[in-house]
């Protein structure tokens, strides 16, 4: 009789499969509160490295951390007329506090924008503190109708930059900067993902933003999947709360900002994006266990050699985890830590001890092969390194093979079940793309005809990218 399989397959049902293997490689629950989300020790460990390395970019283009209230008086986002309205369906609001009703409701922060911007026409009063580059590692809270864990939370983890310049020409380079540099950079080299970097069209675009920069990725099934975004705020914002400085010229000017942010979506991404129907499958970059040295049977002399070559992994560099539980079947952690997509397992048992040898199981392009238990600490560091290439160039594979270029919105929507479609936005423009929207197609980003981003929403020659979208 067949074994049933650990997972849904990707094929017969992909929304259970994402839910069976979130739940089965631990990396979250459903939190008690509808939407909410507990992230267990395993998801979180991922979430760590992501912040960690992206921390270190937002420093590298000269960001500062801070931290604001997660309260924001209501009054404040009245002030941006756009902005509001933008964020009204999503907010939540605490209307009683200490056993009496407010004098004025507070909202739970969906985003900092309005908070911040109290501060900043406080801090910057000349030229000479800007531009001013701030960046927040927090919690926000939006009211999610159709919850689903790391994709769409009630609450999530991000974090979320905002920056005031001089200029408008110095705005937009930032942006731009963070965009590819911050977010493209980190999402292909780290996280082994190919994304389309483009321009959010005005249906599309953030609520109180002049321009919306985007990162759109596709994952397993042909969906699209926005991954961060990347804001030009103009003066909205700035004129709202009066941050302005007084210029060189010793005139009163308002500044001209930005924002960004991405999440722990990108774990939801890392699952649909490189996930299989044996589990997840984590970029060797991005895993804070890359390699698992399993004891195979309870035996004295294999449980040493275990010990001792997770001693000299670690000493090559590599994130290692023994795992000695030989009360444990073997077989059972084996499938844990496939499930977890660790991305090389090193097997020992009395018979490899014998032959000095270790079975080398590469979670990435999948199987086995025998290694010499000499050779490991020098092998390793270059297989993690070959299977990080190997995750980034599938991805990338499957997006060229699944999009299409169409003329049509008939066309359009029949691209868009299977995977992307590309229209000249010229054929297509805002009311084609309203007539997508009633078939739930959306415009995610539109591009150059060489794949850069366009420096205007009707530059000539911009090409749409259409997808359905989680």
């Amino acid at each position: 009789m067949a074994k049933a399989p650990v997972l849904t397959l990707q094929a017969d049902d992909f929304p259970r499969w994402y839910q069976d293997l979130i739940n089965k490689a631990e990396l979250a629950d459903n939190g008690p509160v509808r939407g909410t989300m507990v992230i267990r020790p395993y998801g979180y460990g991922l979430w760590e490295r992501m912040q960690a390395d992206m921390d270190a970019r937002i420093k590298g283009v000269g960001a500062q951390n801070a931290y604001f209230p997660l309260f924001i008086p209501q009054s404040y986002l009245t002030r941006e007329a756009e902005h509001v309205e933008g964020f009204a369906p999503e907010l939540a609001v605490v209307t009683h506090g200490g056993g009496k009703e407010l004098e004025e409701p507070i909202v739970v922060r969906p985003t900092s924008e309005t908070i911040i911007n109290e501060y900043f026409s406080k801090w910057v009063q000349s030229y000479r503190d800007l531009p001013l580059l701030i960046n927040q590692w927090a919690n926000v809270v939006r009211w999610e109708l159709r919850p689903r864990l790391f994709l769409r939370t009630t609450e999530f983890l991000w974090q979320e930059g905002h920056t005031a310049h001089a200029t408008q020409e110095d705005a937009r380079e930032f942006a731009s900067r963070i965009q590819r540099e911050v977010y493209g950079d980190f999402m292909e080299n780290v996280l082994g993902m190919d994304v389309v970097l483009g321009r959010k069209t005005v249906r599309e675009r953030f609520a109180g933003a002049i321009n919306t920069l985007t990162l759109e990725g596709m994952m397993g099934d042909g969906k699209a999947l926005q991954l961060g975004t990347s804001h030009e705020l103009g003066q909205n914002f700035a004129k709202a709360f009066n941050t302005s400085y007084l210029s060189k010229d010793g005139a009163q000017e308002h500044v001209w900002q930005t924002s960004w942010g991405s999440t722990t979506r990108m774990i939801g991404a890392l699952v649909m994006m490189h996930g299989d129907d044996n589990g997840l499958r984590v970029p060797p970059r991005l895993a804070h266990v890359q390699v698992v040295v399993l004891a195979i049977k309870d035996d004295e002399a294999v449980v040493a050699k275990v010990r001792e070559v997770g001693e000299r992994l670690r000493a090559a560099g590599v994130r290692v985890v023994v795992d000695d539980r030989t009360d444990t079947p073997f077989g059972r952690r084996a499938v844990d830590w496939e499930l977890k997509g660790v991305p090389l397992r090193v097997e020992i048992g009395p018979r490899d001890l014998e032959a000095g040898t270790a079975l080398l199981a590469r979670r990435i392009p999948g199987g086995k092969e025998p290694v010499a238990l000499d050779a490991l600490a020098d092998l390793l560091p270059k297989v993690l390194e070959e299977d990080q290439a190997r995750l980034l160039q599938e991805s990338r594979e499957r997006r060229i093979a699944r999009t299409v270029d169409v003329s049509t919105i008939d066309e359009a929507v029949e691209a868009a079940a299977t995977g992307w479609g590309r229209i000249r936005w010229a054929d297509l423009g805002p009311e084609g793309e309203a007539k997508l929207a009633e078939q739930g197609v959306s415009v995610r980003c539109l591009v150059a005809e060489d794949g850069s981003v366009p420096t205007a929403d009707d530059a000539p020659g911009t090409v749409a990218v259409v997808a359905r979208a989680y």
